[in-house]
């Protein structure tokens, strides 16, 4: 997958097939949006784009309201990740600003999708809305496209599964740490990203050593307190083990304030901190409980780690 991070860098896409949007999540929505492209772009001997806003314009044009608070499944990182194995051929990252959202959906069409992508093919949902004040939509791109030249599709809101509202449902579950909602939702794993660094000392000295991870966006949207079953990736080994996600003042600290991640790996024999890894969430198994001793809190941790042992195979 190729990715494009400003727009004058755009050259050399062969018959592009388009489709636009933030796709936070990458979900069972999106995929078929992705799968329309690439379908479409094989027949024409083409390629499939997706161009995308980084920062959510939620973040740039709310941002005392709606987009305040608002957290993202993904961070970018994640993100494309994501469409590299959903298949995407080429990825446009639009720097979203107020000044480029006054951009009206006309030009949009002409001077990027046109002008710069060269679209053969530009495909929408049921229900997307895009330039200045939502005005664009697919029956103003098809009146656009008998001029322009250009082939429109609506992809029928039954084929992408309430894209629009599922975004929103996910991170509902993610919220609540219904882990199994929102994985079903997204047709695969939540994920986080990172680098992974040194964890608590407390869990250490009572044998099971943790690491942590290190959230390079803010906006990641992280799941309640709680333990976690997770399985992990990195260099190529894969491992089991059980994350604990807390509230507390830590030097082993997001960027998000108070939030604390420490994970413990089954059968591990190496060290992996200052590695990259994935870290995919199966279940929350229970919420946090207060020990009376280190004893009780290694009983029940013991307990945690052959309930996960045998929830992910």
């Amino acid at each position: 997958m190729r990715i494009f991070r400003n727009i004058e860098d755009i050259k050399d896409i062969k018959n592009a097939v388009v489709t636009t949007g933030s796709f936070d999540g990458v979900h069972i929505g999106h995929k078929a949006i992705i799968n329309r492209l690439r379908k479409s772009a094989k027949l024409i001997g083409g390629e499939s784009v997706l161009i995308t806003f980084h920062p959510h314009p939620r973040r740039v044009l709310y941002p005392e309201t709606e987009g305040k608070d608002l957290l993202l499944i993904n961070s970018q990182r994640e993100k494309i990740e994501l469409l590299r194995k959903a298949g995407l051929d080429n990825l446009i990252i639009i720097n979203f600003t107020r000044e480029f959202a006054q951009t009206s959906s006309i030009d949009f069409v002409k001077n990027i999708l046109l002008g710069k992508v060269n679209a053969r093919k530009i495909i929408v949902g049921f229900n997307h809305y895009f330039g200045h004040n939502k005005e664009g939509n697919y029956h103003s791109l098809y009146e656009l496209s008998k001029i322009q030249g250009f082939d429109v599709e609506e992809i029928p809101e039954q084929d992408i599964q309430n894209e629009t509202v599922s975004s929103t449902k996910i991170r509902k579950a993610l919220h609540e740490g219904d882990i199994q909602k929102a994985n079903a939702y997204l047709d695969h794993q939540y994920i986080i990203i990172g680098e992974l660094t040194k964890g608590s000392e407390v869990l250490k000295n009572i044998g099971l050593p943790t690491m942590s991870i290190f959230i390079d966006e803010d906006i990641k949207l992280i799941p309640p307190e709680g333990v976690y079953a997770i399985s992990l990736t990195s260099n190529e080994c894969y491992f089991k083990g059980m994350l604990n996600i807390r509230h507390a003042p830590s030097k082993f600290q997001i960027n998000q304030p108070n939030i604390c991640i420490d994970m413990h790996l089954f059968d591990i024999d190496q060290c992996l901190v200052g590695k990259t890894a994935t870290v995919f969430f199966h279940k929350r198994i229970r919420e946090l409980k207060n020990f009376n001793d280190k004893d009780d809190m290694r009983k029940q941790l013991m307990y945690d780690k052959q309930t996960i042992d045998e929830l992910i195979y």
